[in-house]
């Protein structure tokens, strides 16, 4: 059986062409067959998947379908809870942890007829990675497996790239669903802040974290986050607006859209690889050639963001983790330990010179933007590094994905290409907050008009 999208493997189920039961026993046979190297899973969950897979069967059967969702394979990061079922964050301090309740996102999605096939791997509690001093390997890159993920989603990135999974929950809080979409060739977005709950989500750092989707498609993508989405008393930054039907512009093109091109990002602050420069013009291209305007925008530095961004990361990371990090130090992972310890080195005046440059870059860019409906620059500097030349302080380079982090707007990663390495690279698209459907219409018209989706790692 051939690797699905959600969407197809949706429509064939709604025709009774294709069983919820036989799709889930293909990814579970192809889990067991590959997921030894690719280390993807903390956990598989073949009995409750089965379980799904037959309910979902049965619903079909009697007419009772629950959606485009009934039926599909998915998998959790390992910091959504899930009720009954080990959620460990990928850390030795919580290999024991069995939640009571499911996060909210995970209730949704389960509500939405989806398969629950495991838990997936993670950055220890989203922030160290790639470890090799935990309970578990990190997962590695389909492409190669000598390779790295980017993270902290890195299992999500991994194993929908290598056809394990139809879709994924990855969590985002300065670049954690669009770095392993860009490294591992798939999409991901990170959504509006409060769009999606975060309550049962072991939390990094509270005004900078998002939920969202990763997929192998656009259009994968918007049906997930339509499951994920709305309102949610228990995250108190939950946004209190209607969903929109994020599908609604899927198969337009990008005509009439404004896109601003914030080149000095990924030309001059931190000047991207050849192969995602051409990726980022080819999608230019394109846009252009369906009757979208292209302008050039001029932000702040992202030095500016990643400053500021950086000291609010850290400064809530420790202030969650300070407890265990006085009283079980060594039971964390050398890398986290080692960043986390950042944030015992803030002044409250550095958090709060931070919080206050943030607004400040919040309303400068609105204010160079006004008129735009989207912005691009890359989604990560090149192809996937080894994962030995992975260095332990990354995280303190400027980012492409960072200043949506600290804005809160939504942006997402899709393949753009392949770099000399034959590994992806990826273009990234923002918009304004809540605007959703328009940047999944440009990224679906852009990754419509491209080969990019035909092609797959070879395991």
């Amino acid at each position: 059986m051939r690797a699905f999208t959600i969407a197809e493997a949706s429509r064939q189920i709604a025709d009774k062409r294709l069983s919820p039961v036989e799709l889930t026993r293909h990814c579970l046979d192809r889990i067991a067959a590959v997921d030894g190297a690719l280390h993807s899973f903390i956990l598989v969950t073949p009995e409750r998947a089965m379980a799904d897979a037959r309910a979902a069967e049965a619903r079909l059967m009697a007419g009772q379908s629950r959606g485009p969702l009934d039926g599909i394979p998915i998998a959790h990061k390992d910091i959504y809870a899930t009720a009954g079922i080990a959620t460990t964050a990928h850390s030795k301090l919580l290999r024991d942890w069995v939640p009571t309740e499911d996060a909210t996102t995970v209730r949704k999605l389960a509500d939405a007829g989806t398969v629950m096939l495991g838990k997936l791997a993670t950055h220890e509690f989203a922030f160290g990675g790639p470890s090799f001093d935990l309970p578990w390997p990190p997962a590695r890159n389909p492409w190669n497996l000598d390779h790295f993920t980017s993270g902290s989603s890195s299992g999500t990135g991994a194993a929908i790239a290598a056809g394990l999974i139809l879709g994924g929950t990855g969590s985002d809080t300065g670049g954690s669903i669009r770095g392993p979409a860009a490294l591992c060739g798939v999409a991901g977005i990170k959504p509006t802040y409060g769009l999606c709950s975060r309550a049962g989500i072991l939390p990094l750092s509270f005004s900078l974290d998002h939920a969202g989707p990763m997929a192998w498609t656009v259009a994968d993508c918007a049906l997930l986050l339509q499951a994920m989405a709305g309102h949610d008393p228990a995250d108190p930054a939950s946004a209190t607006r209607a969903v929109p039907d994020f599908s609604a512009g899927i198969g337009q093109d990008a005509k009439g859209l404004r896109i601003g091109v914030v080149r000095h990002w990924h030309e001059t602050d931190s000047r991207a690889d050849p192969a995602v420069l051409a990726g980022i013009e080819g999608a230019l291209e394109v846009w252009r050639g369906q009757g979208a305007e292209i302008v050039d925008v001029v932000l702040p530095s992202l030095f500016e963001y990643q400053a500021a961004t950086f000291v609010i990361l850290t400064s809530e990371a420790f202030a969650l983790h300070e407890p265990w990090m006085r009283t079980r130090f060594n039971d964390y992972g050398e890398l986290l330990r080692d960043r986390m310890l950042f944030g015992a080195l803030f002044a409250a005046t550095d958090y709060v010179q931070a919080l206050r440059r943030r607004r400040e870059l919040c309303a400068m860019t609105a204010e160079a933007t006004r008129g735009i409906d989207l912005l691009v620059t890359a989604g990560a500097i090149g192809e996937a590094p080894r994962m030995a030349d992975v260095p332990k302080w990354s995280m303190t380079k400027p980012g492409y994905t960072n200043p949506f982090n600290a804005t809160g707007w939504p942006a997402m990663c899709v393949c753009a290409g392949f770099g000399p390495g034959g590994l992806p690279v990826a273009v990234q698209i923002a918009a304004k907050p809540f605007r959703e459907a328009t940047l999944f219409r440009a990224a679906h018209a852009f990754e419509a008009a491209t080969p990019y989706r035909e092609r797959r790692p070879m395991l």
